[in-house]
């Protein structure tokens, strides 16, 4: 297996994940909907009685008969707004467990008001109820059960009840199931684990913190197994990538693949954490503490590992494009990337988000109120982004140019969303925004066919003029015979007598895909003309000056003769010139 196959099967096994995560949600009741959705059952709750009856019918076809549109009748019996909407299952089968507890219902004879007598009433409280006191008094403290009537005439469980149940389930767990009902105990996987638990370990009067001694326990090994997991994960991904590796002989991408392995164990125990939770029961404040902490960790270990990837996949594709004549692959790569980690990032805010009940719609309409200023605060951004789009049609240039843009000269290295980056001659790196690259002159020098070159050989003045012609005509042969000369265009001529040599002029193309070639092709060039000068027997001039001296007479002799006076003036000089240098002496 390729490196590149296995950062596939990474990013297969990265993106599966959220659509595992999301199949499960699916499997479930749908709960995201607001409570005002389901005002199309309000005639069956126009009072306490119709309620309860409403909740009960819907709530047996949901588990029994397997109605998963049941569940949003269910959902409308209730006031989910101090509770996870999430955990509508378990909220409401321990509802119905504890009803179930309190009496047989006889719906001809019950208390419980109908519509009329609701009339006048916006509560109405189930249980405690003196009915009740002679053998569940004990439990009121507890919690209760009780309905409310909303500003639509809807009767609910109240917030107070809803989000009390499960403690109001733990007082009437050990209770028998009231007389003419049978077992409605209902045996999932939680209930069952439940079961299994010794009884010293479960209860009301068992608990720290609000939570039984069982779930401290499980809490803890659930923990434990995680770490284990992202242990065995990390080992197992680790020996594949060593083989992988080992088989091609190459550890160019050794690090990469083990830093992408790394986020791969955390979020393999993400998945479990998330996935064994629910057996445990929890009170619905740590059920939502703790499930919204670990999809925080979930997002997180997913936005690193596919960053990671995303890394690996770019080094893969960008060591093939460098083997590959088209550069245009070489730009492409670097977009690609930072294109998908942007979205990567974005996948991270907005399932973050979600993960912690943070609604974003009001965020996502609010950039439309604040799209003007914010249109006007990323103006620059947005025409670099254009501009990088217009490069990349245009192709004005491709990575490894030599390009000289509104005087700035140098190879281009990158191209980005916001910049393309330039390596000058004298190694610094400059950054030129792309929206300056769509008004700019390019002029590339990459972009050559054929790359010209002029210069001049000297010969020496005593060279014969026979061995001239054969040496400019050697010239021209080894030009037609380069591999990477212009065969159309070249000159090849005696041209000027210069000041210490016989000048040839020398103006030839290379025909090269850039400069490192045409110094090796020009250096092929040069050799073989010296190797020619040699055989012809040529010799290169170098700057020389000749000074001929013209034969004459030698000069006649000069006498002087000076006056008496003159002489007197000399001695005089003469002996003050003497006295000074006795003073200082």
């Amino acid at each position: 297996m390729k490196p590149m196959r296995f950062s596939v099967l990474l990013f297969c096994l990265l993106f599966l994940t959220p659509t595992m995560l999301l199949g499960q949600a699916a499997n479930e009741p749908d709960n995201s909907k607001s409570v005002d959705a389901n005002l199309s059952y309000l005639e069956d709750q126009k009072s306490p009685r119709d309620t309860l009856k409403f909740f009960l019918t819907a709530i047996r076809q949901a588990i029994n008969e397997k109605q998963d549109a049941a569940w949003e009748r269910v959902r409308a019996c209730m006031d989910l707004s101090e509770a996870n909407p999430d955990r509508v299952p378990e909220i409401a089968t321990e509802l119905w467990e504890v009803i179930n507890r309190l009496e047989f219902i006889d719906w001809e004879n019950t208390p419980l008001p109908d519509e009329a007598m609701a009339a006048d009433l916006t509560t109405y409280t189930y249980f405690p109820a003196r009915r009740f006191d002679k053998q569940f008094g004990d439990l009121a403290r507890y919690g209760n059960i009780a309905f409310k009537k909303d500003e639509n005439g809807r009767w609910q469980f109240t917030a107070s009840t809803v989000k009390n149940s499960h403690e109001l389930y733990l007082a009437f767990e050990d209770k028998q199931t009231a007389k003419g009902l049978e077992d409605v105990t209902v045996l999932t996987s939680s209930n069952w684990l439940r079961k299994k638990i010794p009884a010293s370990l479960k209860g009301i009067d068992r608990t720290m913190l609000s939570l039984e001694y069982w779930q401290w326990l499980g809490l803890f090994f659930v923990i434990i197994f995680g770490v284990i997991i992202d242990q065995v994960i990390r080992l197992f991904l680790r020996v594949i990538s060593q083989k992988i590796i080992a088989r091609h002989t190459s550890t160019e991408h050794a690090k990469s693949i083990g830093t992408a392995v790394r986020p791969i164990g955390l979020l393999a125990s993400a998945i479990f954490w998330f996935a064994v939770i629910r057996l445990l029961q929890l009170p619905d404040t740590a059920y939502t503490i703790l499930t919204g902490a670990i999809q925080v960790f979930g997002t997180f270990a997913a936005v690193w590992a596919a960053w990671c990837i995303t890394d690996l996949a770019s080094e893969v594709l960008m060591d093939k494009a460098s083997k590959t004549d088209n550069k245009f692959d070489d730009v492409l790569v670097p977009l690609i990337r930072k294109t998908v980690k942007i979205f990567i990032v974005a996948f991270g805010l907005i399932y973050g988000a979600q993960s912690l009940h943070i609604n974003i719609v009001p965020l996502i309409t609010g950039l439309g109120i604040g799209g003007l200023a914010f249109a006007f605060a990323a103006k620059d951004t947005i025409e670099n982004f254009f501009g990088s789009i217009a490069v990349i049609l245009d192709r004005p240039f491709e990575v490894g140019d030599w390009v000289v843009i509104d005087g700035t000269e140098g190879t281009v290295v990158e191209l980005g969303f916001r910049s393309t980056r330039i390596r000058t001659f004298y190694d610094s790196l400059i950054t030129v925004p792309n929206a300056a690259l769509v008004r700019a002159t390019v002029d590339n020098y990459g972009r050559r066919r054929y790359r010209r070159w002029k210069t001049y050989i000297g010969i020496q003045y005593d060279t014969p003029p026979e061995k001239m012609v054969q040496f400019v005509e050697g010239i021209r042969q080894i030009i037609r015979e380069h591999p990477h000369t212009r065969k159309d265009y070249f000159h090849v001529y005696y041209n000027q007598f210069g000041a210490s040599s016989l000048d040839i002029l020398l103006y030839v193309f290379h025909e090269v895909p850039d400069w490192s070639v045409e110094l090796q092709e020009r250096e092929r060039l040069f050799i073989d003309i010296f190797k020619l000068a040699a055989d012809v027997g040529v010799s290169f001039a170098f700057p020389t000056q000749t000074v001929h001296i013209a034969p004459h007479d030698p000069s006649p002799e000069i006498t002087v003769n000076f006056s008496d006076s003159a002489k007197k003036q000399i001695e005089r000089q003469k002996r003050g010139n003497e006295s000074d240098g006795r003073a200082y002496t």
